[in-house]
Formats: structure tokens, C-alpha cells, sequence
């Protein structure tokens, strides 16, 4: 189960990073998402400024679930079967990050995919279920 433990180490530490990104950057992002400013923005602030605290809203969510699947990979060697199921379950939560990347970077997109469908499929394994003495889901 070690496997399974790097890869949700791998993709926990991922999203951390993205997240940090969208929280420090959140105004830069913001605006090349929304666009400059023109004659029909309001005084004093532009689109990015306005829309800033979605992707910091964002940015949290994604730190969020990445705490979530670090700690689901920290407390792996207590063997316990729920661990099993939120590992299970974070490999879903991981799977939309692919479609995510895969707009913005197409390469990063395939590349996330693999290690979030193989999140899915580890946890269900017979030799998870001897790991965890644990009922297949």
C-alpha cells in the first residue's frame, strides 16, 4: 500500500502548490480570466480586482482537499478501513483537477488523469482489502 500512500502524497502536494498559487496571484489570475479594464468598468476597480475573491475562494477549496488527501496519507499506517474509503473517495475528488488542467494545459491534464484514476482503482484492489482487513466497496 505504500503505492498508494506516494500517490496521494504526489497529488495532495500538487493541488498545495496550486492552491498557493491561486491564493498569491489571485488578482493576476483573476484578470486573465475576466479581462482589463475599459470604459465600461466601474471607477476604482477593474474586472481582475472584482473577481479576485472568487479565485481566492477557489484557492482555498483546493488547499482544502489537498490537507485532506496529505492526511488521509499520513495516517495510512494505522490500517484503518475508513482510511480505505477516503482514500477512495479523494481519488474522486481528484479526477476533476484533470479536466481543470486539461483546459489550461492539455499535457498537464493527461498527466493528472493517470495518477487521479489510479486513486480510484488502488483503494479497491484485493491486496488493499488485506492491507485495511477491509469489504470490497
Amino acid at each position: 500500500m505504500k503505492s498508494l500512500r506516494v500517490l496521494m502524497w504526489v497529488l495532495g502536494s500538487i493541488q498545495a502548490l496550486l492552491g498557493l498559487k491561486l491564493l498569491t496571484d489571485s488578482v493576476a489570475i483573476a484578470t486573465a480570466i475576466w479581462g482589463e479594464a475599459d470604459a465600461s468598468t466601474p471607477c476604482c476597480t477593474t474586472p481582475g480586482e472584482a473577481h479576485s475573491g472568487i479565485v481566492v475562494f477557489a484557492g482555498l477549496l483546493v488547499l482544502a482537499v489537498a490537507a485532506w488527501g496529505i492526511t488521509t496519507a499520513l495516517k495510512f499506517p494505522t490500517r484503518q478501513s475508513a482510511l480505505r474509503i477516503s482514500a477512495f473517495a479523494y481519488g474522486w475528488t481528484a479526477l476533476p483537477f484533470a479536466l481543470v488542467f486539461f483546459w489550461v494545459i492539455p499535457v498537464l491534464g493527461l498527466i493528472w488523469l493517470v495518477p487521479s484514476v489510479l486513486a480510484i482503482v488502488r483503494p479497491n484492489q484485493p491486496e488493499s482489502h488485506a492491507w485495511f482487513n477491509a469489504r470490497r466497496l
